[in-house]
C-alpha cells in the first residue's frame, strides 16, 4: 500500500485508461476523485468499485477546459480530503481529419481539452501540492505526440504540447519536491481506439514489436509507478508504453 495516505485526483477517469489508473492508485491505498465531463453513470461506477473494495472515492463533474470549473473541481478535492498529492492529468479528446478538411472548431476542440486542460488542472493543483512541499504531476501524452499520425495533426499537436509542457514544469517546480513525468501509450484497446477502421488496426499493428496491443492496465502501471516514492528522482521525463512502434 505505497500511497496509503495519498489522495489522488484523475481526469477523465470514466473509462478507459482513466478507469484503469483510478483503479490501480486506489489498489494501492489512495483516495481518487474521479472527474469526468460526460458519462455520470460510468464515473459513479468507477467510485462503486472503489468503495466496494474498502476505499474511498469521489466523482466530479468539471470541463478541464473551463478555468472556474477546474478551480472548484480542485477545491471541493481539497475540501473533501484537506490535500491533493497525485495529478494525473488524462482527459482528452479526438476530432480526427485530413488537415485540409479540418474545421477550425475540431481543431480547438481537441486543443483545449487535450492542452489547455493539462494547464489549468496542473495549474490549480500547483497550489496545495507547493504548500506540502509534495507531489507529483502524470500527464497522459501519446505516441503521436512523438512521432505524429496522419489525420491527427490536432491530436499529434495537443499531445507533443503536453510532452513540452511536462519538461516545463519540471523545472520550475522540483525544488518543491515535486515531479512531473509523461507517458506516451501506443495503441492501447479502449472506447476511443475501437472505433478506427480495421485496417488502420491492422497497420498499426505490424509496426508494433510485440505484435499485439495494449490494455489499460498496462498504463496505469506506470502512472502508478511514477506516483509513487520509487519515482521520486525521475522528472521531466516521457516514457512510451507502445509495444514497441
Amino acid at each position: 500500500m505505497e500511497l496509503e495516505g495519498k489522495v489522488s485526483l484523475v481526469t477523465g477517469a470514466s473509462r478507459g485508461i482513466g478507469r484503469a489508473i483510478a483503479l490501480k492508485l486506489s489498489s494501492l491505498g489512495s483516495k481518487v476523485a474521479i472527474n469526468y465531463r460526460e458519462g455520470e453513470v460510468a464515473a459513479n461506477s468507477v467510485v462503486r468499485e472503489i468503495v466496494s473494495q474498502g476505499r474511498e472515492a469521489i466523482s466530479i463533474k468539471a470541463d478541464v477546459a473551463d478555468s472556474e470549473a477546474v478551480k472548484a473541481m480542485v477545491q471541493r478535492v481539497s475540501a473533501e480530503w484537506n490535500k491533493i498529492d497525485i495529478l494525473v492529468n488524462n482527459a482528452g479528446i479526438t476530432r480526427d481529419n485530413l488537415l485540409l478538411r479540418m474545421s477550425d472548431k475540431a481543431w480547438d476542440d481537441v486543443l483545449n481539452t487535450n492542452l489547455r486542460g493539462a494547464y489549468l488542472c496542473t495549474k490549480f493543483a500547483l497550489q496545495p501540492m507547493i504548500k506540502q512541499r509534495w507531489g507529483r504531476i502524470i500527464s497522459v501524452a501519446s505516441i503521436a505526440g512523438l512521432i505524429g499520425n496522419a489525420g491527427q495533426t490536432n491530436y499529434s499537436a495537443s499531445k507533443a504540447g503536453i510532452i513540452a509542457f511536462t519538461k516545463s514544469v519540471a523545472r520550475e517546480v522540483g525544488s518543491r519536491n515535486i515531479t512531473a513525468n509523461a507517458v506516451a501509450p501506443g495503441f492501447i484497446k479502449t472506447q476511443m481506439t475501437e472505433k478506427l477502421p480495421d485496417a488502420i488496426k491492422e497497420s498499426i499493428l505490424s509496426m508494433t514489436s510485440l505484435r499485439r496491443f495494449g490494455e489499460p492496465e498496462d498504463v496505469a502501471e506506470v502512472v502508478a509507478f511514477l506516483a509513487s516514492d520509487r519515482a521520486s528522482y525521475i522528472t521531466g521525463q516521457v516514457i512510451s508504453i507502445d509495444g514497441g512502434i
